[in-house]
């Protein structure tokens, strides 16, 4: 059994940051002490870097199988431990989509042999699939997905009483992403009418608008109410949305929780002049008045988690005019980074977001030891270097589409090293030819 012994770390996990040495066996944490020695042991010496547990991302989109050429399990979790992230959680709006057991296991079989990071799959709901969904294991992947808003992959629930059958047939984690049908074609219809297919971007937010993201939230936060079912609301991009969620009870005792993405707590609508269909996504980003709600909501703890909503296209496709430029972007390699910078700039502390990246995931899918530095977990762990002037370029970039909303800044932070399950896949800028990723596991 391999050995790696991590000395002069400064942890920071479950709101502590405390100088220690790890020893690592096998794929595990095997202790940690102020000054371990173990003559078989590699020894990685961290030098007072911080150590955090490897990040969780609750929704990536890796386009595999059926959209490759945009990014592939392979080349995006391989962008992901670049950027710290060691375990994902890839969405069913695929080619085909991952909405049969049979293609849930298929994208299983394609990451137990590409994947650089831990993973699982949410399985997508439809608006005739409840049969095939009512056979899932609880165990099985990470949750259920259901688009109650159409985007990517048209995979649209749209009839009510299907809604209210899935959501009291499961047990399962249902993550819904909650946009008003309705509301955006009546807005779509008006502005096409208006400019054809060159819609300003800039009216982005205002077709998918803040009251269509909250009629749709209120919505579904209200059947989960009624059918007692487990909702996360993936990506919340409005003000008015956070005060539909509590911070009165712990997370473990929630049934609804709530999860915002890097590009709305980075982003604002001032940034489309500049960035154009490059920050396009869905929900839009939106004011910096929304920007900042999700900031407090986050921090006071209505928002439990944040992610990333990874979702990569190809640089052609994105310049396409407005209703021809799809919604999406690139993000798994830089979201670490964004939010050290954050805490750098005083938005958030070191302890609070290893909780919302790291903690809350785990605990808000059950996670078998993952998501938190302990003896007897799993050994993902990211290493990041402060102070470190770090610009996005095309020339550091790994994702597929080759190209990153964050071109051009500068991070105040590196992620050095990262360990995916005791083994060491990335150090400074290269990739062990190892792969160390294991399907994840729940205690449900």
């Amino acid at each position: 059994m391999s050995k790696t012994l991590l000395k002069n770390a400064k942890v920071v996990n479950e709101n502590h940051i405390f100088e220690t040495d790890l020893l690592l066996e096998g794929d595990f944490i095997a202790r940690i002490d102020s000054d371990i020695s173990d003559a078989n042991a590699q020894v990685v010496d961290l030098n007072g870097d911080l150590l955090l547990p490897g990040i969780i991302d609750d929704q990536v989109h890796f386009r595999e199988p059926g959209l490759t050429h945009k990014g592939t399990i392979a080349t995006e979790s391989r962008a992901a431990i670049a950027g710290g992230i060691t375990t994902f959680m890839e969405q069913p709006n695929t080619n085909p989509q991952t909405t049969t057991l049979e293609k849930l296991e298929e994208k299983f079989a394609i990451a137990s042999t590409d994947a650089y990071a831990n993973y699982s799959f949410l399985f997508g709901g439809t608006n005739d699939n409840l049969e095939e969904l009512k056979r899932l294991d609880k165990n099985a992947c990470s949750g259920v997905k259901l688009f109650l808003g159409s985007s990517t992959g048209n995979m649209l629930v749209d009839d009510e009483a299907v809604l209210e059958k899935i959501f009291s047939n499961t047990e399962m984690v249902i993550s819904a992403h909650c946009e008003d049908e309705g509301t955006i074609r009546a807005n779509m219809a008006k502005y096409q009418d208006m400019y054809g297919d060159n819609i300003p971007v800039e009216l982005h937010p205002i077709i998918r608008s803040a009251e269509a993201c909250y009629l749709s939230s209120s919505k579904a936060i209200a059947l989960a109410k009624r059918t007692g079912a487990r909702l996360h609301v993936f990506h919340v991009s409005t003000g008015i949305e956070t005060d539909l969620f509590t911070n009165a009870i712990p997370l473990e005792e929630k049934k609804i929780t709530a999860e915002v993405c890097i590009h709305h707590l980075w982003f604002s609508d001032e940034d489309y002049a500049k960035k154009g269909t490059l920050i396009k996504w869905n929900p839009a980003v939106k004011t910096k008045n929304d920007r900042e709600k999700l900031w407090e909501a986050l921090l006071d703890d209505r928002i439990d988690v944040v992610a990333t909503d990874h979702a990569p296209h190809t640089l052609e496709e994105k310049q396409n005019p407005y209703t021809k430029a799809p919604s999406g972007g690139p993000l798994v390699q830089h979201a670490l980074l964004a939010m050290l910078q954050k805490e750098q700039e005083g938005k958030i502390s070191l302890e609070k977001l290893a909780e919302k990246m790291c903690h809350n995931p785990a605990k808000l899918f059950d996670i078998d030891r993952r998501g938190f530095v302990r003896e007897g977990y799993y050994a993902d762990l990211v290493q990041v270097t402060r102070n470190s002037q770090n610009e996005v370029k095309k020339a550091n970039i790994f994702y597929k589409c080759g190209w990153s909303p964050f071109e051009g800044v500068t991070f105040g932070s590196e992620v050095a090293r990262t360990f995916v399950n005791g083994h060491l896949a990335y150090d400074h800028g290269i990739f062990s030819e190892k792969k160390n990723a294991k399907r994840i596991t729940f205690n449900r």
